[in-house]
């Protein structure tokens, strides 16, 4: 048995890796704010309640470092003060720290997002690719907005300068796990949303523009996530090591959205456009030849991670869960008259997509 704090433990992915934890017969504590709304509430006969800041960690210093973890697992590190703090407060106490980074430290971020110069980078990104040379590339307008949905960023915000501290402490050591886009029941990016809406709307067809529609990116289901982070968190040789996490492909935006809207009891047509003619919530900022595909080899092979909940399963859950609770509708994101219109002059391909009129130039393929 081993001694776990984790810090974020009653958020989205908190809550499922504190549950692992317990049923693996871990004694587990969770640093939370006050109100939980509820989120922790299953686990309360097996897990420990600290409440505080993790904004202002030193105030429950004293008390954290009395626990004598472990191990300790921060699912909500925004930036390199942040970390500076988490690493401090630990030095000495804790065994080593686990911080639940993000695949948007790549280049391959900053390429898609304008803000790195320069050729694209290759994928599939592995935990050796280069990372970002400009930080905090999110301006402060869109921080605002992500706080939103993530009370725990800082304006500070960025992955990188986390990693650093974290793994650059002679003394403690750390793992970095680098997630991917991660979905399942209570997602707050409700991120099946607009698949599901169409499907119970029942639209005879999906629009996707050309180059978003095979755009390439990481998932992974909340249990499965989980899975891995507490597998890293109990092994010993992930000490000073990073790891990708996510699903063995990186599917295209028209597979993903392929692979819901079946499990979801949909059988259309996905079709795509060139960007001159997509409608205007079709389209998607960035350059989107700069795909996100990343390898998750060394997880796998390192520590022994494999999925435990099937992506079938992991889909239909959270097709249930988001069936069960929409988020507020953003009209704009659904306008099916501009969708008709755009589709006027496309014919089906054999494939059961669509595309432009002349040929199959537009095919998306489904990798």
């Amino acid at each position: 048995m081993s001694v776990i704090l984790l810090i974020g433990g009653s958020g989205f992915i908190g809550t499922q890796i504190a549950r692992a934890l317990v049923e693996g017969g871990h004694e587990v504590s969770v640093f939370v704010r006050g109100t939980t709304r509820g989120s922790t509430a299953t686990l309360s006969a097996g897990v420990r309640e600290i409440h505080g800041d993790r904004h202002r960690l030193q105030e429950s210093a004293a008390t954290l470092r009395a626990l004598k973890p472990d191990v300790v697992i921060d699912c909500v590190l925004s930036s390199g003060r942040q970390a500076r703090a988490l690493m401090s407060t630990f030095r000495g106490t804790a065994s080593r720290i686990v911080a639940v980074s993000s695949c948007d430290v790549y280049r391959a971020c900053g390429v898609l997002h304008g803000s790195e110069p320069g050729p694209l980078e290759p994928i599939p990104l592995t935990e050796s690719s280069p990372l970002r040379t400009r930080l905090q590339i999110y301006p402060a307008a869109r921080i605002r907005v992500m706080q939103q949905v993530f009370g725990w960023l800082d304006e500070e915000y960025d992955k990188i300068p986390v990693e650093r501290e974290v793994l650059g402490d002679p003394d403690l050591p750390g793992t970095v796990l680098r997630l991917p886009m991660v979905y399942g029941p209570g997602d707050p990016q409700h991120r099946l949303f607009p698949i599901v809406k169409r499907v119970d709307d029942g639209r005879p067809f999906m629009m996707f523009e050309e180059k978003h529609a095979a755009w390439r990116s990481p998932r992974g289901y909340v249990e499965n996530v989980a899975a891995a982070i507490v597998l890293a968190a109990l092994s010993d040789r992930a000490a000073g090591r990073i790891y990708n996490v996510g699903e063995a492909e990186s599917l295209s935006e028209l597979a993903w959205a392929r692979r819901v809207s079946g499990v979801a009891g949909w059988n259309g047509q996905l079709v795509t456009v060139p960007a001159d003619r997509a409608p205007a919530h079709v389209l998607r900022p960035g350059n989107l030849d700069q795909h996100w595909a990343t390898d998750t080899t060394r997880v796998r092979q390192e520590l022994g991670y494999a999925e435990p909940i099937a992506a079938e399963d992991a889909i239909g859950r959270t097709v249930e869960w988001t069936r069960a609770h929409p988020p507020p509708i953003d009209a704009r994101a659904f306008d099916y008259t501009a969708e008709d219109e755009a589709r006027s002059d496309i014919r089906p391909t054999p494939s059961g997509d669509a595309a432009e009129r002349g040929g199959p130039r537009n095919r998306v393929p489904d990798r």
